[in-house]
Protein backbone atom coordinates (compact mmCIF):
# COMPACT_ATOMS: atom_id res chain seq x y z
CA UNK A 1 0.00 0.00 0.00
CA UNK A 2 3.03 2.34 0.65
CA UNK A 3 3.99 1.96 -3.08
CA UNK A 4 0.85 2.90 -4.13
CA UNK A 5 0.47 5.84 -1.65
CA UNK A 6 4.31 6.97 -3.25
CA UNK A 7 3.27 7.01 -6.98
CA UNK A 8 0.37 9.17 -5.62
CA UNK A 9 2.54 11.77 -4.59
CA UNK A 10 5.20 11.49 -7.59
CA UNK A 11 1.86 12.03 -9.82
CA UNK A 12 0.97 15.43 -7.36
CA UNK A 13 4.35 16.30 -7.43
CA UNK A 14 4.79 15.97 -11.87
CA UNK A 15 0.54 17.08 -12.00
CA UNK A 16 2.28 20.74 -9.84
CA UNK A 17 5.17 20.58 -12.08
CA UNK A 18 3.05 20.44 -15.32
CA UNK A 19 1.13 23.14 -14.64
CA UNK A 20 4.01 25.57 -13.50
CA UNK A 21 5.08 24.87 -16.68
CA UNK A 22 2.06 25.54 -18.69
CA UNK A 23 1.60 28.87 -16.78
CA UNK A 24 5.12 30.06 -17.93
CA UNK A 25 4.27 28.63 -21.59
CA UNK A 26 0.82 30.74 -21.74
CA UNK A 27 2.46 33.59 -20.41
CA UNK A 28 5.52 33.54 -23.06
CA UNK A 29 2.85 32.65 -25.57
CA UNK A 30 1.06 36.10 -24.95
CA UNK A 31 3.79 37.54 -24.77
CA UNK A 32 5.03 36.92 -27.99
CA UNK A 33 1.20 37.48 -29.69
CA UNK A 34 1.47 41.13 -28.49
CA UNK A 35 5.71 41.89 -29.44
CA UNK A 36 4.79 43.37 -32.85
CA UNK A 37 2.36 45.61 -31.11
CA UNK A 38 5.08 46.83 -28.62
CA UNK A 39 6.50 49.52 -30.66
CA UNK A 40 2.71 51.25 -32.09
CA UNK A 41 1.85 53.58 -29.16
CA UNK A 42 -1.55 53.84 -30.41
CA UNK A 43 -2.68 50.65 -28.94
CA UNK A 44 -1.31 51.01 -25.39
CA UNK A 45 -3.80 52.55 -23.50
CA UNK A 46 -3.76 52.06 -19.53
CA UNK A 47 -6.87 51.19 -18.11
CA UNK A 48 -5.93 50.37 -14.76
CA UNK A 49 -3.54 51.43 -12.16
CA UNK A 50 -3.01 48.45 -9.54
CA UNK A 51 -0.36 50.34 -7.25
CA UNK A 52 2.76 52.75 -7.29
CA UNK A 53 4.38 50.15 -9.89
CA UNK A 54 2.09 48.22 -11.42
CA UNK A 55 -0.81 48.88 -14.32
CA UNK A 56 -2.62 47.00 -16.62
CA UNK A 57 -2.79 48.47 -20.53
CA UNK A 58 -4.25 47.40 -23.57
CA UNK A 59 -1.96 46.28 -26.16
CA UNK A 60 -3.36 45.03 -30.02
CA UNK A 61 -6.75 44.30 -28.30
CA UNK A 62 -5.38 42.45 -25.34
CA UNK A 63 -5.38 43.07 -21.61
CA UNK A 64 -2.01 42.97 -19.86
CA UNK A 65 -0.08 43.73 -16.70
CA UNK A 66 3.06 45.84 -16.75
CA UNK A 67 5.48 46.07 -14.00
CA UNK A 68 7.09 49.36 -14.19
CA UNK A 69 10.61 48.25 -14.80
CA UNK A 70 13.92 49.91 -12.27
CA UNK A 71 11.38 51.11 -9.65
CA UNK A 72 9.93 50.18 -6.30
CA UNK A 73 6.75 51.81 -5.20
CA UNK A 74 5.60 51.48 -1.30
CA UNK A 75 3.36 48.43 -0.96
CA UNK A 76 -0.68 48.74 -0.23
CA UNK A 77 -2.14 46.11 1.89
CA UNK A 78 -2.52 42.87 0.54
CA UNK A 79 -5.37 41.55 3.19
CA UNK A 80 -7.76 43.65 4.75
CA UNK A 81 -6.13 42.76 8.33
CA UNK A 82 -2.55 44.01 7.40
CA UNK A 83 -1.29 47.94 6.98
CA UNK A 84 0.04 49.68 3.61
CA UNK A 85 3.43 51.33 3.65
CA UNK A 86 2.85 54.92 4.15
CA UNK A 87 2.55 56.69 0.90
CA UNK A 88 1.25 53.71 -0.53
CA UNK A 89 -2.14 55.51 -1.61
CA UNK A 90 -0.51 58.84 -2.77
CA UNK A 91 2.09 56.30 -4.83
CA UNK A 92 -0.83 54.56 -6.88
CA UNK A 93 -2.61 58.05 -7.41
CA UNK A 94 0.35 60.35 -8.54
CA UNK A 95 0.91 57.11 -11.36
CA UNK A 96 -2.82 57.07 -12.18
CA UNK A 97 -3.06 61.03 -12.61
CA UNK A 98 -0.23 60.86 -15.25
CA UNK A 99 -1.05 57.83 -16.55
CA UNK A 100 -4.72 56.29 -16.06
CA UNK A 101 -6.87 56.28 -19.59
CA UNK A 102 -4.33 57.53 -21.67
CA UNK A 103 -2.04 56.57 -24.48
CA UNK A 104 2.02 55.82 -23.52
CA UNK A 105 4.82 54.30 -24.76
CA UNK A 106 6.30 51.44 -23.02
CA UNK A 107 9.86 50.60 -23.46
CA UNK A 108 9.75 46.52 -22.99
CA UNK A 109 12.98 44.95 -21.26
CA UNK A 110 11.44 41.26 -20.89
CA UNK A 111 9.03 39.22 -18.43
CA UNK A 112 9.34 38.93 -14.20
CA UNK A 113 9.26 35.61 -12.66
CA UNK A 114 5.17 36.38 -12.37
CA UNK A 115 4.91 37.01 -15.81
CA UNK A 116 4.05 40.38 -15.75
CA UNK A 117 5.66 42.79 -18.70
CA UNK A 118 8.86 44.97 -17.86
CA UNK A 119 8.66 48.24 -19.02
CA UNK A 120 9.33 52.06 -18.88
CA UNK A 121 6.57 53.86 -19.43
CA UNK A 122 6.51 57.12 -21.16
CA UNK A 123 3.89 59.85 -21.38
CA UNK A 124 4.95 62.89 -24.29
CA UNK A 125 8.76 61.32 -23.74
CA UNK A 126 8.80 61.84 -19.90
CA UNK A 127 9.50 58.70 -18.45
CA UNK A 128 7.53 58.10 -15.56
CA UNK A 129 9.13 55.71 -13.62
CA UNK A 130 11.79 58.07 -13.16
CA UNK A 131 9.09 60.41 -12.30
CA UNK A 132 7.83 58.29 -9.56
CA UNK A 133 11.62 58.44 -7.63
CA UNK A 134 11.73 62.10 -8.82
CA UNK A 135 8.43 62.95 -6.83
CA UNK A 136 10.10 60.76 -3.15
CA UNK A 137 7.31 58.04 -4.66
CA UNK A 138 9.33 55.18 -5.19
CA UNK A 139 12.90 53.80 -4.89
CA UNK A 140 15.31 51.67 -7.17
CA UNK A 141 14.42 48.24 -7.39
CA UNK A 142 16.64 46.75 -5.34
CA UNK A 143 16.47 43.37 -7.26
CA UNK A 144 18.52 41.89 -9.95
CA UNK A 145 18.11 44.68 -12.65
CA UNK A 146 16.33 43.90 -16.30
CA UNK A 147 19.30 43.61 -18.80
CA UNK A 148 19.58 46.74 -21.01
CA UNK A 149 18.13 48.97 -18.74
CA UNK A 150 20.22 52.00 -17.60
CA UNK A 151 20.00 51.68 -13.76
CA UNK A 152 22.26 54.29 -13.23
CA UNK A 153 19.49 56.83 -13.97
CA UNK A 154 17.60 55.56 -11.30
CA UNK A 155 20.04 55.46 -8.86
CA UNK A 156 20.60 59.24 -9.69
CA UNK A 157 16.98 60.19 -9.62
CA UNK A 158 16.74 57.93 -5.81
CA UNK A 159 19.58 60.73 -5.16
CA UNK A 160 18.29 63.78 -5.75
CA UNK A 161 14.90 62.74 -4.19
CA UNK A 162 16.74 61.62 -0.97
CA UNK A 163 18.12 64.88 -0.69
CA UNK A 164 15.39 66.91 -1.40
CA UNK A 165 13.59 64.95 1.36
CA UNK A 166 10.45 64.57 -0.47
CA UNK A 167 7.53 61.48 -0.37
CA UNK A 168 9.37 58.42 1.17
CA UNK A 169 12.36 60.24 2.37
CA UNK A 170 10.62 62.83 4.68
CA UNK A 171 10.57 59.63 7.16
CA UNK A 172 14.49 59.33 6.78
CA UNK A 173 15.27 56.80 9.99
CA UNK A 174 11.72 55.26 9.78
CA UNK A 175 11.65 55.00 6.07
CA UNK A 176 11.57 50.97 5.51
CA UNK A 177 12.10 49.97 1.86
CA UNK A 178 9.28 47.56 -0.30
CA UNK A 179 11.87 45.02 -0.87
CA UNK A 180 12.25 45.00 2.80
CA UNK A 181 8.48 44.95 3.83
CA UNK A 182 7.39 42.40 1.88
CA UNK A 183 9.30 39.83 3.37
CA UNK A 184 7.48 40.69 6.81
CA UNK A 185 3.68 40.70 5.37
CA UNK A 186 3.29 38.27 2.84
Amino acid sequence: MGKIEGNTQVEDCRIKNMTSNLKALSAFIAFLLILPALSIADQMRVVRVIDGDSIKAIINGEEVSVRLVGIDAPELPKKKDLPGQPFCVKAKEYLANRILNKVVDIKFYGMNRNGKLLGEVFVNGININLEMIHAGLAEVYRGTSARNLDIAIYRDAERKAKGSIQGIWVLRDQYFSPWDWREIYR
